[in-house]
């Protein structure tokens, strides 16, 4: 049976394939309408031609800036900030978080504290950052550390406050110690909760790294390497530079979506 008999034997089939590549030409034309437009202006006189780039110009850039060493040594500043930043930021969320949910002298002593400063913009704080910390790379870390806490602290506090009482009698009953039993049922329980955080916190992470390093201009990183292309006019480099921050976050959604699908999969038995 061929193709055409198929569609005439299932048009609902035929039907639902339409629409659906509609939908997906329908996601193309904003783009595509934005970079027309964008050529379009870039050609209209000389103060619109340095405000928008002509395309071929940014294209040729960003050839060049891949052969060459500066977009790379950029980039790998800007990501082994972000993984630092986000380490200690995951590691003091999830032990906070934990602290919390199991004892309720700490939960009074740190929530409000906690629940307080989550209330402050990050860029609110960042005057107090560079005047305790200075402009360097502690500030930045600090930037993406802060980032990355809050969203592990609360989703670990709320994973271990929700964890179904029959575990912990089961605990109770086999005479597990502290440290056992959170190790062997309260995590292991609390861990769809705790990874939501931290999926969450990786994006935060990365885009505190960006705006840290545009805030703190010393060392090396995208957020310099725009500053600094501002600084020469070079705006054919500053949308490269935005450019490869879009692309570096786009995949870093793309490895949050496949690890919360991985990980929800067996649950949906």
């Amino acid at each position: 049976m061929n193709p055409l008999d198929l569609a005439n034997d299932h048009p609902s089939a035929a039907r639902a394939t339409a629409p659906h590549r509609w939908q997906r030409g329908r996601a193309l034309l904003l783009p595509a309408l934005l970079l027309l437009a964008w050529e379009w202006a870039s050609h209209r006189d000389a103060a619109m031609a340095y405000a928008f780039t002509p395309i071929e110009t940014v294209l040729a850039t960003l050839w060049g800036l891949l052969r060459g060493a500066d977009l790379w040594i950029n980039v790998e500043a800007s990501l082994a900030r972000t993984l630092a930043g986000f380490v200690a930021g995951v590691a003091g969320g999830i032990a906070c978080g934990a602290l919390m949910a199991r004892s309720r002298l700490a939960a009074r002593a740190i929530g409000p504290i906690y629940h307080l400063l989550r209330q402050v913009p990050l860029l609110g704080l960042i005057p107090l950052i560079s005047l305790w910390f200075g402009t360097g790379e502690l500030a930045k870390t600090l930037v993406i550390v802060l980032a990355s806490f809050y969203p592990v602290v609360l989703n670990t506090f709320e994973g271990l406050s929700g964890v179904d009482p029959r575990h912990l009698e089961v605990a109770a009953l086999l005479d597990l110690g502290p440290w056992r039993r959170l190790t062997r049922v309260l995590l292991p329980a609390a861990l769809p909760s705790i990874l939501t955080g931290v999926l969450q916190a990786l994006p935060f992470a990365w885009v505190s790294a960006v705006a840290s390093e545009l805030l703190f201009t010393a060392g090396a990183g995208l957020g310099g390497m725009i500053l600094n292309a501002q600084a020469g006019a070079r705006m054919d480099v500053i949308v490269v530079a935005v450019l490869a921050v879009t692309a570096l976050a786009a995949l870093m959604n793309a490895l949050c979506i496949r690890i919360s699908r991985r990980f929800a999969r067996p649950s949906s038995r």
